[in-house]
């Protein structure tokens, strides 16, 4: 099978660079970035452990969630979840992140890399707070690279077309994934557990 395994055959293959799209990268959350994180409430974390192994977390709440502390420098509060803490144990570890917001009704996206550590200190986490609840820790990040992504891979998606959108109806529940994955529960009971989780235990 062809495929491409060094960095000069795949730029030879795909060509040079735009001027444009290697000028847009910029070190600083500048006014444009500060006002999109604010109306973002949905974004991607992306994380490797130390052995190269990647991940990729959903993260959201309302718009703004994301604490800009200054032009370089993020912090991402962490709602309770299933406590796998995949994200914060590759962190811990290899400090490299990558985070894409996405803003409903923009096509285009903004990404951010950089380096983050969890926090605890409690002065810092009660800027987050939420619901009256602070969260357990956070992702403190210090940006190295900005940019914002064209929207193409969004249109060809049509992600924010509501005709596009399927009923939730036509595909199974996430207790009934789950029973079916591991055999260990019933569908019915585990989408109770579910749905009273996201009742009770979003903050």
């Amino acid at each position: 099978m062809d495929g491409i395994s060094d960095h000069d055959t795949l730029r030879a293959y795909y060509g040079a660079i735009s001027l444009l799209a290697e000028r847009k990268v910029i070190p600083r959350l500048d006014p444009h970035a500060r006002a999109f994180i604010a109306l973002s409430p949905f974004l991607v974390l992306a994380t490797v452990d130390d052995h190269g192994q990647a991940d990729a977390s959903p993260r959201g709440d309302a718009p703004g969630f994301v604490l800009v502390l200054d032009d370089t420098t993020l912090m991402v509060p962490d709602r309770p979840g299933n406590n796998r803490v995949d994200s914060y144990g590759n962190v811990v570890t290899n400090p490299g992140v990558g985070l894409i917001f996405l803003v409903p009704g923009i096509d285009e996206t903004l990404r951010v890399n950089g380096t983050a550590r969890v926090v605890t200190d409690t002065a810092l986490l009660a800027r987050a707070e939420a619901q009256g609840k602070l969260p357990k820790a956070g992702l403190l990040i210090d940006v190295r690279e900005v940019f914002f992504h064209c929207g193409k891979a969004l249109k060809r998606a049509k992600l924010w077309d509501a005709e596009r959108h399927i009923a939730r109806s036509s595909f199974p529940t996430l207790g009934r994934i789950i029973a079916d994955q591991t055999g260990a529960c019933d569908a019915a009971e585990a989408d109770v557990r579910i749905e009273e989780g996201y009742r009770t235990r979003m903050y």
